[in-house]
This record gives structure tokens, C-alpha cells and sequence, in this order.
């Protein structure tokens, strides 16, 4: 049996769900910045668990054995992940992860599959064929099905 880390909790969480927040990759979306965009949503915090910014630092936002706030209809059985971008100049969906948000994603999924190893890894719009937005902006199911 192997020790869990420092993510593990006892909620039954099945799905690890990837996002984008939805802003120009030209321009600075600060973990305070999410904050206020989501208290203004009227959530009591960040909604997501993981969010990653272009340097590659992840905040933890909520705590995991907390339900989050991302993916309405999945949020009791799912950690949510965001990355800072998710649009290009031109405001229009695309993958703008760079390469340290790639390493830290890359790194955080491992952990977390360690810790949760039947979670399937999903885009948000992978979630359900009545979602209808690009996020996060790239296939996280393909790139993410070995791990």
C-alpha cells in the first residue's frame, strides 16, 4: 500500500478536471484576481483546488477534501484545476500554457493520480456534450491518458 501525500483525502473523487481561466495569455491573472472574479460570482472563495500560473507556481486554493466550484453537476466527485490563460491576443480559446504550466501540470496530475488512481483526467468541456466552451483549450483527456 502506498503512503498518500499531502492532496489525499477520504472524499470519493473520480474525475481530475482541467481548466483554463478564460484570459489573454498577454496579460496577468493573479491567484487575487481569481479570487475577486469568483467572490463576485457568488462564491464563498477560489471554486477551483489547483490553480497554476504562467511561471509554473501552483497556489492550492481550496482544500481537496473540500467540494469545489468548477463543474456544475461534478463538483462532489471531481478536483478542479486551472491554468492561467486559455486566450490569445486576439481573445480567442487556445492552448497558451507554457512550458513551466506544462511541467507543473504535468507534475500536480502525477501527485494526484498517486493519490486517487481511478480519477479519470478530463477537460471541462469534456465533461458532458451539453458543455459548450473550448475550456481548457486542448485535449487534457488524449494528452493525459497514460498517467
Amino acid at each position: 500500500m502506498k503512503a498518500g501525500s499531502f492532496y489525499q483525502n477520504y472524499r470519493e473523487v473520480r474525475l481530475l478536471v482541467v481548466h483554463c481561466s478564460a484570459t489573454r495569455c498577454d496579460r496577468n491573472f493573479s491567484v487575487e484576481a481569481l479570487r475577486r472574479c469568483h467572490l463576485a460570482r457568488g462564491f464563498a472563495s477560489i471554486g477551483y483546488h489547483f490553480y497554476i500560473m504562467r511561471d509554473g507556481e501552483v497556489h492550492i486554493c481550496r482544500p481537496v477534501h473540500q467540494i469545489g466550484a468548477h463543474a456544475t453537476g461534478w463538483n462532489d466527485k471531481s478536483i478542479g484545476i486551472c491554468y492561467e490563460g486559455g486566450l490569445n491576443e486576439s481573445d480567442r480559446p487556445a492552448d497558451t500554457r507554457t512550458y513551466a504550466q506544462k511541467c507543473s501540470l504535468l507534475d500536480l496530475l502525477r501527485q494526484l493520480k498517486i493519490d486517487y488512481p481511478q480519477a479519470k483526467i478530463l477537460g471541462h468541456y469534456q465533461l458532458s456534450t451539453s458543455i459548450h466552451k473550448a475550456c481548457p483549450c486542448f485535449d487534457a483527456k488524449s494528452e493525459y491518458q497514460e498517467l
